[in-house]
């Protein structure tokens, strides 16, 4: 540690009188003073930045106040994902406040496709809709926009994606990515951008300040489904959505959480494991507008009639997972050579497209690579990829381009279409590219841990103050911890694939769980010590609760 680092550590530990193992990992996460420590603690919504600070944020709160004085006709548009949806649900519900001539479009995922679609410029004209407020999307649509221009269809942009050389010609453009923005913070959603955008509108329609604040729920569930660092403006809008999700949730995120059998407090992985994968399904298996439905819904009852769909659709989508990661694994099987490669390239025909990503994902689980999953769409083959940790994905299906029809995306996630009697040739440039640019750390899964402590540092305060750091998440994961040289004290193997830990270390006896690591029970039975990499859980057993480590790995202690 630097000596810079140290004082900052000390100087926390003095001024908040906690564990100067958690004081350490404050300050790997940029909390140095007592002031940033207050900041992280007990975030404040008037800590948010001012929405004009926003480039083209006067223009877009202009342009809708002309559109609300001349009863114009409003189309609040988005993308079928979480972020789209809530952006979507969140915009419609304020406006609908202020004004009746209101409606919402989103493009079909598998008709339209992502984004500005031509088929939703075309509805805006043919309904006499003159201003269209797309959100999480149209940063990349400058054609589209010249064409919705042609029409005398406005367009306002709420995006947050990486634009390109060429901004759309429209009438506003939100986006703090874009590199003549000034607006202090980069990072926030799509459903974010549309939040300031609201801000700055309360202040000019006369509205109180906490007025925008009844919609925090649903940006926090964006921030969450969309991995956006949770760290500056998104803390302060999760920190305050999450309260609202547990105290007065949207109807919609309330019967969600029932359907999803979801535990009081509701936590940001609630969020992301439970309610995120539920509002993606109505988009991915079929039409992403009851997703809004549900979110606009007056009452509960409204609500989980949408809601029974959404849980439905997530149910097919999990059936359609299983069985094409199932059928994609026997796949790589039955081919040896696949087995030993750096990547994974797999096609069938009948494969479900809206699930395709999500097998990518599950593949790499299993054999740890860049992944593509190819399945026919339009008479083409389509489909997604994701990347293993470091290695940039978007790089290497680029060197392959004189194989593909279109492709896009990022470092670690992208899509892409090509002639189906080009796969095995893709499949055989895209190994090469790989083969020669990957890492060998690369190919290793990597656990990041934070700090190393001992079991007897593990209390009650020690696991309040990891508490008081939610949420969590990128830019501010869980706190990941190592224990050195435990001993067995009659930990198991339970349902075939796990672990039951029973451990002691100095006399100190901790129980915990290990999902999936019962194939290395080998090294407890030895009867040597181990080291085991851990979070802290809570467990509750018949009205009892007590702290438990959620184990993520383990190996022989060396001495």
């Amino acid at each position: 540690m630097a000596v810079t680092e140290e004082a900052s550590v000390e100087e926390l530990r003095s001024a908040l009188k906690i564990h100067p193992v958690l004081c350490s990992i404050l300050v790997q996460r940029g909390v140095t003073t007592f002031s940033d420590a207050k900041n992280f603690f007990r975030p404040q919504l008037e800590q948010l930045h001012s929405p004009w600070l926003m480039k083209d944020m006067d223009k877009a709160v202009a342009r809708i106040l002309t559109a609300l004085r001349a009863n114009e006709k409003i189309l609040v548009f988005g993308d079928y994902d979480v972020d789209g949806t809530t952006a979507v649900a969140v915009m419609y519900r304020f406006l609908k406040t202020q004004h009746r001539q209101l409606d919402f479009y989103l493009p079909h995922r598998y008709k339209e496709g992502y984004g500005i679609s031509k088929a939703g410029i075309d509805f805006a004209k043919e309904n006499g809709f003159s201003l269209v407020i797309a959100l999480d999307c149209g940063i990349k649509s400058a054609d589209l926009i010249d064409y919705a221009n042609c029409l005398n269809v406005d367009f306002i942009i709420c995006d947050h994606h990486l634009p390109d050389t060429i901004i759309p010609k429209a009438v506003a453009v939100l986006n703090p990515k874009q590199k003549d923005c000034s607006y202090p913070y980069k990072e926030l959603c799509g459903c974010g951008v549309g939040y300031k955008l609201i801000i700055a509108l309360c202040e000019k329609l006369g509205l109180p300040s906490s007025f925008p604040y009844q919609y925090l729920d649903l940006v926090a569930t964006a921030i969450a489904a969309d991995i956006v660092p949770i760290t500056g403006e998104n803390r302060i809008l999760a920190f305050y959505g999450l309260d609202i999700v547990n105290k007065a949730p949207n109807p919609g995120i309330k019967a969600l959480a029932f359907l999803s059998g979801a535990q009081q407090p509701l936590h940001i992985y609630n969020l992301v494991f439970m309610i995120a994968p539920r509002i993606n399904a109505a988009g991915r298996m079929d039409d992403a507008r009851k997703a809004v439905k549900l979110f606009v819904s007056e009452t509960y009852e409204e609500a989980l009639t949408y809601a029974e769909l959404l849980h439905n659709d997530n149910s097919e989508r999990k059936e359609a997972d299983a069985s094409i990661t199932e059928e994609a694994l026997g796949l790589i099987l039955q081919n040896e050579t696949w087995i030993s490669r750096k990547s994974t390239v797999v096609y069938q025909p009948h494969w479900h497209k809206g699930v395709v990503g999500i097998v990518a994902s599950r593949l790499i689980e299993h054999h740890y690579r860049p992944t593509v999953v190819l399945t026919e769409s339009g008479g083409y083959a389509a489909g997604s990829a994701r990347s293993v940790p470091g290695f940039n994905l978007y790089e290497a299906i680029h060197a392959c381009r004189e194989y593909l029809l279109g492709y896009g995306g990022h470092f670690a996630a992208a899509g892409l279409t090509l002639n189906k009697d080009h796969i095995d040739a893709f499949r055989e440039k895209f190994e090469e590219v790989v083969a020669a640019s990957i890492t060998e750390d690369q190919q290793i899964p990597a656990i990041l841990i934070d700090a190393e402590i001992k079991l007897s540092d593990i209390t009650p305060a020690f696991y309040n103050i990891i508490r008081q750091m939610e949420p969590f998440g990128p830019g501010n994961m869980t706190p990941v911890f190592v224990a050195r040289g435990v001993k067995d004290h009659g930990s198991r193997i339970v349902k075939e694939k796990h672990l039951r830990f029973k451990i002691q270390q100095e006399g100190v006896l901790f129980t915990g769980i290990g999902f999936q690591l019962a194939h290395k029970f080998s090294i407890i039975e030895s009867g040597h010590p181990f080291d085991i990499v851990f979070k802290i859980d809570e467990n509750e057993w018949n009205g009892q609760k007590s702290l438990q480590l959620k184990v993520e790995d383990l190996k022989a202690a060396v001495f």
